[in-house]
């Protein structure tokens, strides 16, 4: 079953939590189940209702977008400890290029030590083969609707006068080719990166991303 992607969905606090709720659910059963599983399971495993869950993501192509894209991005909800990679306040850092480093080396160090995040990268690449209208959904959601947090910071930074970025669109699938990518491409592939060229492609990825927008 499937509907209509909403208009807007839902919001506030309350709306937040069951958000965070119904996502949290369906990562689970996504893992355990795969793309097959039920809305009705979902929204149970939730504890919403059905309606609940599509008010907030329309589809189950939608919430399952939702929730990889999530995992790759959930790292960065990490912000609020303290070696969380803080991207939200690089717009407020007065050594900016020290500040970005920091941030990427704590960002991909938690996607380095996420298993989740790597199964749920190989359940899509097994998915995709049964359900292509995962591919579309992934393709109409866009760069930026996909990884809210990283976009955020990157307004915020041109906002700010900080750097300067005419698309942002291809700004967020920069970013993540030169920190997040390699990463996952040799896990993929049942290696990992030595410890000393991530650093290395963490350091040339930052330089060469704020030489490419900085004013």
């Amino acid at each position: 079953m499937s509907a209509e992607t909403p208009k807007q969905a839902p919001s506030g606090p309350r709306a937040a939590r069951k958000r965070q709720a119904i996502v949290r659910a369906a990562r689970a059963l996504f893992l355990r189940e795969g793309f097959g599983v039920g809305m009705d399971a979902i929204a149970a495993e939730a504890g919403v209702s059905k309606v609940t869950v599509y008010n907030h993501f329309g589809s189950k192509e939608a919430l399952f977008t939702a929730v990889v894209a999530g995992a790759l991005d959930e790292p960065l909800a990490a912000a609020e400890h303290e070696d969380g990679p803080d991207l939200a306040r690089l717009a407020d850092a007065e050594d900016l290029r020290a500040a970005f480093v920091e941030a990427a080396r704590a960002w991909v160090r938690a996607v380095r030590e996420n298993d989740e995040v790597r199964a749920l990268r190989s359940l899509v690449a097994a998915e995709l083969h049964r359900f292509p209208e995962l591919g579309r959904a992934w393709r109409d959601h866009g760069p930026a609707g996909h990884h809210p947090a990283v976009a955020d910071a990157l307004r915020a930074l041109a906002d700010r006068g900080r750097l300067e970025i005419p698309d942002l669109e291809v700004a967020i699938i920069q970013l993540y080719a030169l920190l997040i990518y390699p990463q996952m491409v040799f896990s993929h592939y049942g290696t990992e990166l030595s410890e000393d060229l991530t650093e290395r492609l963490i350091v040339d990825g930052v330089d060469m991303f704020l030489g490419r927008y900085r004013p």
